[in-house]
């Protein structure tokens, strides 16, 4: 394996024309193509996709394979975060940080942020040290935390001040080597806000976390506006950390926890992509509930202007049929009578079926279910 890391960094370090992105993967995908894109905020704008170009070669007397790729960007590429997408499935794409120097990678495409390493762009390089290594003094410092709930009588106060001082000493750290940076707000925004002494019940400790989940995080930042981070952390923080197995729990989770976001986000346009990119997230699990909150309690509060009229009627008119919803109104004649659905009175429930003529099997289903109908 670290064979074919080597070769992966020594083929990513070739040909360094200026203001290059140059990705290698090893094993190579099924996929041809590889698409780059800017990210801004909620919202990714396409920019170029390039081939992917297969090598293969012995490690130990066994063949691999790896897939090479390369942009060559325009001088007016504009500076921020960016993201290559390879696969439409899964977790198929590297997210990083353009700043006017050639950006050299390589990864596992099945674990792609677990694998990846930079071999050049130092803004990249020191983004990636510091999430390792404050992501390691962090996982320390939460098992001190875990292992004093479990063992409520062991002393654990030196351990656990000893890795705060820690994970603060290594923030520091990068906080200084990112200076003048464009990745500093980035590692500024990523530091937890962990408490100084250990929280003794795990209620408190869950509570702190979900309350001081966004303590660090500056929403009025462009840099980070205009980027994956706040995005990502919005996810993270509604789907992830507030998790319930009861479903009535959950929902009133979701909906404390969309709140709470939008308390925090007082630039509109942002504010707008991410409650689309919410209903997104809930229309996919064909959560109407959580749809219909986050167009009557955040969208529909939105500046008209700033409203789309046609996002909101095509996602409406969408879920509108869906199971629990109140059936569309329409109206029909009948016997010379027009007659409408929200009309109609002689009985308490009504069964709807559209069918055709030109459909045998639909003939043969409405005659049975009068049939049916009139036997009970």
């Amino acid at each position: 394996m670290k064979k074919i890391l080597a070769f992966i960094l020594l083929i990513s370090s070739f040909t360094q024309a200026q203001q290059t992105i140059n990705g290698t993967m090893s094993p190579t995908i099924k996929s041809d193509w590889v698409t780059l894109h800017k990210i801004e905020g909620a919202r990714q704008f396409f920019v170029k996709s390039t081939k992917i170009k297969i090598d293969s070669f012995k490690v130990e007397g066994k063949k691999q394979t790896l897939g090479r790729f390369n942009f060559t960007l325009p001088k007016n590429t504009k500076v921020g975060a960016y993201r290559i997408t390879y696969s439409l499935e899964g977790a198929g794409f590297i997210d990083f940080i353009y700043n006017k120097e050639n950006i050299n990678f390589g990864f596992h495409p099945e674990y792609p942020n677990q694998s990846v390493t930079f071999t050049s762009s130092e803004e990249n390089k020191i983004y990636r040290a510091y999430l390792d290594q404050i992501a390691k003094a962090q996982q320390y410092l939460d098992s001190i935390q875990v292992l004093a709930l479990q063992n409520p009588d062991l002393n654990l106060k030196r351990k656990y001040k000893t890795a705060i001082k820690k994970v603060n000493s290594i923030q520091k750290e990068y906080l200084k080597v990112s200076e003048g940076m464009y990745v500093q707000p980035f590692i500024e925004a990523s530091l937890r806000n962990s408490p100084s002494e250990i929280i003794r019940s795990p209620q408190k400790y869950m509570s702190n976390i979900i309350d001081t989940f966004f303590d660090k995080m500056d929403f009025n930042n462009k840099t980070l506006l205009n980027s994956f981070f706040l995005v990502d952390r919005i996810t993270d923080y509604i789907f992830s950390i507030n998790y319930s197995d009861d479903t009535a729990t959950q929902q009133k989770l979701y909906k404390e926890s969309v709140d709470k976001v939008f308390s925090k986000i007082e630039v509109i346009p942002f504010k707008k992509d991410v409650i689309e990119f919410l209903i997104g997230q809930f229309e996919a699990s064909l959560n109407l509930e959580l749809i219909d909150y986050l167009f009557e309690n955040h969208y529909n509060k939105l500046p008209v202007g700033v409203q789309n009229k046609k996002f909101k009627e095509d996602k409406l008119s969408l879920l509108a049929a869906e199971v629990g919803r109140i059936a569309p109104d329409f109206s029909w004649k009948e016997n010379d009578k027009t007659l409408a659905l929200s009309k109609l009175k002689g009985a308490k429930n009504y069964l709807l079926i559209f069918w055709s003529t030109g459909c045998s099997h639909c003939l043969r289903a409405v005659s049975y279910t009068h049939l049916r109908a009139h036997e009970t």
